[in-house]
């Protein structure tokens, strides 16, 4: 495994800022971290850039490698995302992707498994409105069609023997935010959930798009909320709901521009900016040009932006995840991730900085990844260089000089580095 030195760079540890600073690399796990004048005099490979600012690799806590996607992994990691937390997918998927994370030039790969659904509920009516292929219509087939208990324990017992989950996902969708109108669990079910799955020392997370799912599922008791509500504006109970249960939000802020298509013009924006050429595949950028678009019309971002902004400002823990999804059309692996970070700034009010901890080492202690997240010795050497000071200004995100998954480097970025 690889061990190096980069020197003379501004650091953020995910907690703190070091403005001239080293950090000693040595088999895939940083073995040291400090200012530039402490740094050790080394035969190993070092890397002076000044000028340039090194964070941890980033977390995507929120994808969908649909079909064992394999552009999942690979340009997540071009674009510094160093572990990416898909969040349903079948067995067969899980098997293929949990493989090729262990190759190079990916990023580190963590799931849910397969998800917690009952008969015709979330997301299988929005599937098939676009996909009656047999082979997805039997690959639906086999899905948990939860109902009591027993079948919950079924369903717990099987996902984590086959699959070996990193935390469970409850789906809570009604079609309010979309004019639909589908089949929900009870919460008396999902409180089943819950328990059953803590009893397994799992985490929950939980999808919902409309104000009543969403308190209706952190009254469930849920750990956390993998999108925020957009049919309404929020109100001070979701709050309250929110603090009882010390719940954390990943809003996904970029996904519901798309499923209103009140974020289009940004998209074309990152899809066209001239930093991604390279790292983006050709079908990934006209995916992110195009909007989902079937939300009903109450449904506004806005509405998402408020709540976010209440929360945040009530103590509530917002971390990052893209919910990027292939052949989804409205997101882009990795690239959505800077996305997301620009809009937790620029339309949420974070600084720059509480962004980027977002991403680092606010999701990395609410998901329990204790190896990842922030830069101290010990830890895997997860790093995202990139020219210029993303504290001041997020957009500097994107000019990445270099990216390393437990110290080895991205390849795509090595003659950069070198240069």
């Amino acid at each position: 495994m690889a061990s190096f030195v980069i020197r003379d760079v501004r650091i953020f540890t995910g907690e703190e800022t070091i403005k001239e600073a080293y950090i000693h690399v040595e088999n895939g796990k940083i073995k040291a971290i400090g200012p530039t004048s402490s740094a050790p005099h080394t035969s190993l490979k070092t890397y002076s850039k000044p000028g340039h600012t090194l964070v941890p690799g980033l977390i995507d806590c929120h994808i969908h490698a649909d079909g064992a996607n394999p552009i999942a992994l690979i340009q997540a990691l071009r674009f510094g995302v160093t572990t990416v937390c898909e969040m349903h997918n079948e067995l067969p998927n899980v098997q293929k992707l949990k493989k090729q994370a262990l190759e190079p030039d990916t990023a580190s790969y963590k799931t849910a498994g397969q998800a917690a659904t009952i008969e015709n509920g979330w997301p299988i009516p929005v599937i098939t409105a676009h996909d009656k292929s047999p082979e997805t219509l039997a690959e639906i087939a086999k899905w948990p069609k939860l109902s009591n208990r027993e079948n919950v324990i079924e369903y717990l017992d099987w996902n984590k023997k086959e699959m070996q989950p990193d935390y469970i996902k409850l789906m809570h969708e009604s079609g309010a935010s979309m004019g639909m109108q589908l089949s929900k669990p009870t919460v008396s079910l999902q409180k089943i959930i819950v328990e059953e799955a803590k009893k397994r020392g799992f985490l929950t997370v939980a999808h919902a798009l409309s104000l009543n799912d969403t308190l209706e599922v952190l009254d469930a008791g849920v750990n956390g909320l993998t999108h925020t509500m957009c049919d309404q504006p929020p109100t001070q109970d979701l709050v309250d709901a929110y603090k009882r249960n010390n719940a954390w939000l990943n809003p996904t802020l970029n996904a519901i521009g798309s499923l209103t298509t009140e974020g289009k013009e940004l998209q074309h924006r990152f899809a066209h900016d001239p930093r991604v050429q390279g790292l983006i595949e050709g079908d990934e950028i006209e995916n992110l040009c195009n909007c989902m678009g079937f939300a009903k019309e109450n449904a506004k971002v806005e509405y998402a932006y408020e709540s976010v902004r209440m929360l945040r400002e009530a103590g509530i823990d917002i971390v990052l995840g893209s919910d990027a999804a292939g052949p989804a059309v409205g997101t882009a692996f990795g690239l959505s991730a800077h996305h997301e970070l620009y809009l937790f700034v620029h339309k949420v009010g974070m600084t720059p900085e509480e962004a980027i901890r977002s991403a680092t080492s606010v999701v990395a202690r609410r998901f329990g990844f204790e190896d990842r997240g922030r830069l101290a010795e010990g830890l895997n050497a997860d790093l995202l260089l990139v020219e210029g000071n993303p504290l001041e200004d997020i957009d500097a995100t994107l000019n990445i000089r270099g990216v390393w998954r437990e110290g080895e480097a991205c390849s795509v970025h090595v003659q950069k580095l070198e240069a």
